[in-house]
């Protein structure tokens, strides 16, 4: 069953719907479709559905907020802003785990992994478009993505991609980690 309307999802990307401009579409179904992919997953525990909706809501986030390829850490900094005007400073080492490892090309194994792996599974789920799955079934990734299409997502992150490689041409992707 898909998760189809998750509140704090949708309300931190209201918070940043001028930032996000013309990408706001496409970068909430990418979120819809990494947190439906992580929970697939099979991430449990205390808030482990509200934790990996504020990451998915923040991961990408800093691309619009700082303006830059090199925007993990900003995601990281907009997400803790949020937490603890939340009253969630605790989960500020999951969420940022989520955050700063999900570009991560390597299984992560460090604190914070029972929700960071399968995190960084669900984002190359959908920046793979599927042809990576980690066991989730083709039906499933599917239905994920005629719920939530695409709406430009990719094309933007390949323009993105591209300027970089004019900007810094060894090191056009500075968020890959090993």
């Amino acid at each position: 069953m898909l998760l189809e309307r998750i509140a704090v999802l949708d309300h931190v990307l209201e918070q940043h719907a001028a930032a996000l401009g013309d990408d706001f579409t496409g970068y909430r179904n990418h979120a819809y479709r990494v947190v439906n992919a992580c929970m697939a997953l099979g991430p449990t525990g205390d808030g482990a559905l509200e934790k990996v909706a504020l990451a998915a809501a923040f991961h990408d986030l800093g691309i619009w907020s700082a303006q830059t390829f090199d925007y993990l850490e900003p995601s990281v900094q907009l997400a803790c802003t949020h937490l603890s005007c939340a009253g969630h400073a605790a989960w500020h080492g999951d969420i940022a785990a989520m955050i700063r490892e999900h570009h991560k090309i390597r299984p992560y194994r460090g604190a914070g992994a029972e929700l960071a792996e399968p995190f960084r599974r669900a984002d190359w789920i959908d920046v793979s478009r599927g042809v990576l799955s980690f066991g989730l079934p083709r039906r499933l990734l599917r239905d994920i993505s005629a719920r939530w299409p695409n709406a430009g997502f990719h094309r933007l992150l390949v323009r993105l991609a591209l300027r970089e490689v004019g900007r810094h041409p060894f090191r056009p992707v500075p968020v890959l980690k090993w």
